[in-house]
């Protein structure tokens, strides 16, 4: 079996089965046709003389059951009915059409019967047929299926989602990958990657975001923060802005940002993103944003456990089962590092929005949760630390200790190269690696795709080549259609959690080769850092951008000629609420160039 995602011009899976003489090719796409949405099957069948090409109805999906309580062929016979209401439409008539029922088994047992019904019910919802097409001489046959879905987008809310789907495919997909940045790497696989990333991220998020099509569709705020980095960061402020929007009103009124209990990242995660996209487009909030800032802050703040007596877990956040599966309930610093920058967030917003009052109580709360914070790091015995951050202060280094590296990144609370955060990434590269990628031995057990990328992150951040091979094993991970599952199996490489197009792993994908091209770094930007020494040829420049950053919108090129290296900065500082403070070019193999002078948009780079 074969399997592509074709990108352009349309999304289409193909899908390519070969076994002996039989051959089976489908093309699977979603169509306008007559204003109307249209997924549209081209299915190509090649055999032996005497072979048929089948198309079956079965009431399954990807997840389990969809009921089928009846199907009938049409009066043409080039249609079945299913329920009364969809139509299966077929581009030529099949030489027969034969139907089954629970009582009498699947209906691959009936295709040599006669057919001599016209239609099928079953009061179980497990009614099946089967269309079949005989192999001409040629032994190749072509059949297009096609379902109307017009009805299943007109069930959708909000009414946008209904107005998207009546626009062609093609113009709409233009229009929605307009704004996002565009990547221009020699890396064919790097270049799909990257690509199918985006594309999966603007699925993920038509209507609401959510980090899967099936297992995971449904809304949690963990994922669809780390998401909106991601969107931010591509371009899509608009869409983010219209799902940021949505959160004030999914808000508890006790102020928790709540997807389900007993998970206390999700309001510091809310803050962070806020504030995110404030300093990226420096948006005006309305009353309702800046009272969910307000509430979600005085949340965790109540929230905290008490500072007397002093215990390691002292004005930390309550144990929770955590958001990342780090193990049974426990006070887990993911919780606490999360709730520290929301923290710092609110601080920031109420200073723009509310009074300098505001600012300085959550400054002044976020100060207090950080002093608890590393003085129960420091209680912990150096026999369970390594000189690391545990995933709390009751647990010794294990693969629960990713959690803890979110200090770092995506958060910054950490500067590089701490020796905190470097010895908890050596700890779980030369412990809790396998196959190159950081395998979750807790819960969600499996090579981790996102995880593996928050270690390369810290990684390129320490200036430590070895994000390189991080990014290749996880390159090497992928799918031929270019996704991941939450959780890699180590011996099929099959998924075995989650979807198998999973949202967050996607959002890593493009933070990360954002970030080799441009990051931030405190209140300064830092470009080319990640750039691979082999994308650097002759007459084959660079590119990527234009992306969102906390400064504004930046685009980088660069090419290497005969006599120079010479890095080009488009940027657009207007539309962020302040520029950088600096600006450092620090490409490998070059010297770094550091300008104070963020006009400059020129660098000839020195080989080191």
């Amino acid at each position: 079996v074969e399997q592509e995602w074709r990108l352009s011009p349309n999304l289409e899976v193909r899908t390519l089965c070969k076994k002996d003489s039989l051959e089976f090719e489908s093309v699977v796409r979603m169509e306008i046709a007559h204003h109307q949405p249209v997924l549209t099957i081209s299915v190509t069948g090649t055999g032996p003389a005497r072979s048929s090409l089948i198309v079956a109805l079965r009431p399954y999906n990807p997840e389990g059951i969809q009921f089928i309580e009846t199907v009938s062929k049409t009066a043409d016979a080039n249609a079945w009915l299913v329920n009364g209401t969809t139509p299966v439409n077929f581009s030529n008539s099949p030489t027969k059409m034969v139907f089954s029922n629970y009582q009498d088994g699947d209906v691959v047992h009936k295709l040599d019967s006669e057919a001599n019904i016209a239609e099928i019910a079953c009061d179980v919802g497990m009614a099946t047929a089967a269309a079949l097409f005989p192999l001409p001489s040629t032994n190749s046959h072509i059949v297009e299926v096609t379902v109307p879905l017009a009805k299943e987008f007109t069930d959708l809310k909000p009414a946008t989602a209904k107005q998207a789907a009546l626009k062609p495919a093609i113009d709409s997909w233009r229009d929605a990958l307009a704004p996002t940045a565009h990547l221009r790497v020699p890396d064919t696989r790097f270049q799909f990657l990257y690509d199918a990333a985006v594309r999966s991220l603007v699925l993920l998020s038509a209507d609401d975001i959510v980090p899967g099509p099936y297992t995971y569709r449904r809304f949690w705020y963990r994922d669809a923060c780390l998401m909106l980095n991601a969107l931010l960061a591509a371009g899509l402020t608009e869409r983010a802005f219209t799902i940021l929007d949505s959160f004030p009103g999914r808000q508890k009124f006790s102020g928790y940002f709540q997807s389900q209990e007993g998970e206390w990242d999700s309001n510091g995660q809310v803050l962070w993103i806020m504030d995110r996209y404030q300093q990226m487009t420096n948006h005006q909030f309305k009353r309702s944003w800046i009272d969910s800032v307000t509430k979600g802050a005085d949340w965790i703040i109540r929230k905290r456990t008490a500072k007397k007596p002093i215990t390691p877990h002292s004005g930390l956040l309550p144990p929770g089962f955590s958001a990342e599966h780090l193990g049974p309930n426990d006070y887990y610093y993911w919780d606490d590092f999360w709730a520290l920058a929301g923290l710092r967030s609110a601080a920031r917003l109420a200073g723009l929005f509310v009074s300098d009052r505001l600012r300085k109580k959550y400054e002044e709360e976020a100060r207090d949760l950080e002093k608890y914070i590393f003085a129960s790091i420091a209680l912990i015995a150096a026999h369970r630390s390594k000189g690391g951050i545990p995933a709390s202060p009751y647990r010794r280094m294990d693969a629960g200790a990713i959690g803890s590296m979110v200090a770092d990144y995506p958060l910054q609370i950490i500067g590089p190269e701490d020796e905190r955060i470097s010895n908890t990434a050596e700890f779980l590269m030369e412990n809790c690696f396998h196959q190159g990628a950081f395998f979750q031995d807790m819960i969600h057990s499996g090579m981790n795709i996102y995880l593996t990328l928050d270690i390369a992150q810290t990684l390129l951040r320490n200036r430590d080549i070895r994000y390189r091979q991080l990014i290749d094993t996880v390159a090497g991970l992928a799918s031929s259609t270019g996704q991941w599952p939450e959780a890699i199996h180590p011996l099929t490489h099959g998924g075995c959690m989650g979807d198998g197009q999973h949202g967050w792993a996607a959002a890593e994908w493009l933070m990360m080769v954002r970030n080799l091209f441009v990051r931030e770094e405190g209140d300064g930007v830092i470009l080319g850092s990640g750039i691979f020494p082999q994308w650097l040829v002759e007459e084959t420049p660079l590119h990527f951008g234009p992306t969102q950053t906390l400064f504004g919108t930046m685009e980088v090129q660069l090419k290497k000629t005969d006599k120079e290296v010479i890095l080009d900065l488009n940027s657009d500082y207007t539309v962020a609420a302040a520029p950088p403070a600096t600006i450092i070019v620090d490409v490998p193999g070059y010297r770094k160039i550091t300008t104070e002078t963020i006009e400059r948009q020129h660098f000839i780079l020195e080989e080191r």
